[in-house]
């Protein structure tokens, strides 16, 4: 029987060194071990492990009930809830053929965009703090609490959301809501981004420890399967709300933020933090104009009880906060999907380390991990 080291010394046969970095080490984002091969500082190669945190959760897909399953859609990416829960009710309803209310499709759009801007200050503040830049990460955790409430008001919780539903949402906005978020954007853009932007996107330190480091060409990130800000950083113009529109993304008008060498190489550590720093900018617009555009009406539709599409297949995919999440449904006619197979970005992210790696120090691996914005249970499932 093949152990892992039998894996390891086939795929790194010489090697002048070999650390564990993980399972439990604060910069790989979760329960995550990579097997670092080098020789003194210099990686041959980091081989991720993974399989720490594998719930089986496509498993459980075919033992719930659709409306059921949503709560565990949360846990796909704890970091954005919304993208999960909006993925599989678009899936089910295009099995079923549900059309969700206008103002559902607007609460959906908005409640997406909040979470995308949680989670991209995760991703900028924690790299940051990896780096070895504490404050920041607290300046993105301050604005970060502030969305956390406005999702709180909306939906009840502050992490794993479950706010949608098949056919529409759970909950229209509570009273004031309205007035919290334009003081929120307000304050937001310019105010926090730019402060942000000085005090961090420019700072020398991080600059240098970013730029040039595990740079990915265009051909090279689709080759590896990047999505998302991944993707947008090598300069890949490709985005599922502009290119593949769903919901009311279509009436909304955004820029798509791409690379371009922003201090060192198209593609680069930096060009993937700065990314994401301009994707918070247009989320910003996509709220303001959602908030204003806000149609009136029901927030859901006439649904059964028990949803039983018809015998069927569906791909469905939002572009979440680490790109493109998609699901592939097939319906047997029950109440529970026979199969149910997620994609996330993270988990394509997370093979690409392996040879991006070659090459770097030992400690640009903090960097590249943090530049791919991995989360653990997007890759383990």
């Amino acid at each position: 029987m093949r152990t892992l080291a039998d894996l390891v010394a086939e795929r790194a046969p010489h090697t002048g060194m070999m650390l564990n970095m993980g399972p439990q080490h604060p910069s790989t984002h979760g329960v995550l071990r990579f097997i670092v091969c080098g020789d003194g500082e210099v990686m041959e190669q980091a081989i991720p492990v993974v399989g720490y945190l594998h719930r089986g959760i496509e498993k459980l897909a075919e033992m719930t009930p659709y409306g059921g399953f949503i709560p565990y859609t949360d846990r796909i990416d704890y970091l954005g809830s919304m993208f999960g829960n909006h993925a599989w009710c678009m899936a089910v309803e295009a099995l079923a053929g549900i059309q969700v209310p206008r103002r559902a499709e607007y609460l959906r759009v908005i409640a997406d965009e909040l979470n995308r801007l949680a989670s991209h200050l995760i991703a900028v503040g924690s790299m940051a703090m990896d780096i070895g830049a504490f404050t920041p990460f607290l300046h993105g955790i301050r604005e970060r609490e502030i969305l956390n409430n406005l999702l709180e008001s909306l939906c009840g919780s502050r992490l794993t959301f479950n706010y949608m539903r098949i056919g529409g949402v759970s909950r229209d906005l509570p009273p004031g809501f309205g007035a919290n978020l334009d003081s929120f954007l307000s304050r937001f853009q310019p105010g926090f981004l730019d402060e942000f932007d000085r005090l961090i996107a420019r700072n020398e330190i991080l600059v240098k420890r970013c730029v040039h480091v595990a740079t990915v060409s265009a051909a090279r990130a689709m080759s590896l399967g990047f999505v998302g800000p991944n993707l947008r950083a090598s300069a890949v113009d490709w985005d599922l709300r502009r290119d593949r529109p769903y919901s009311v993304y279509p009436e909304l008008t955004f820029t798509v933020p791409i690379g371009r060498g922003f201090r060192g190489a198209v593609g680069d550590s930096y060009d993937r933090f700065v990314i994401r720093i301009e994707e918070m900018k247009q989320s910003v617009a996509i709220l303001r104009q959602a908030m204003a555009n806000l149609p009136e009406g029901p927030i859901q539709a006439e649904v059964p009880r028990r949803v039983r599409p018809p015998a069927g297949e569906v791909y469905s995919g939002v572009e979440s906060a680490r790109g493109e999440l998609g699901l592939y449904m097939i319906s047997d006619g029950t109440e529970k999907p026979s199969r149910a197979k997620i994609r996330t970005g993270s988990f394509s992210a997370c093979a690409a380390i392996e040879s991006l790696s070659r090459g770097c120090m030992v400690a640009d691996l903090v960097v590249l991990i943090g530049s791919l914005d991995l989360l653990a249970p997007e890759i383990d499932r």
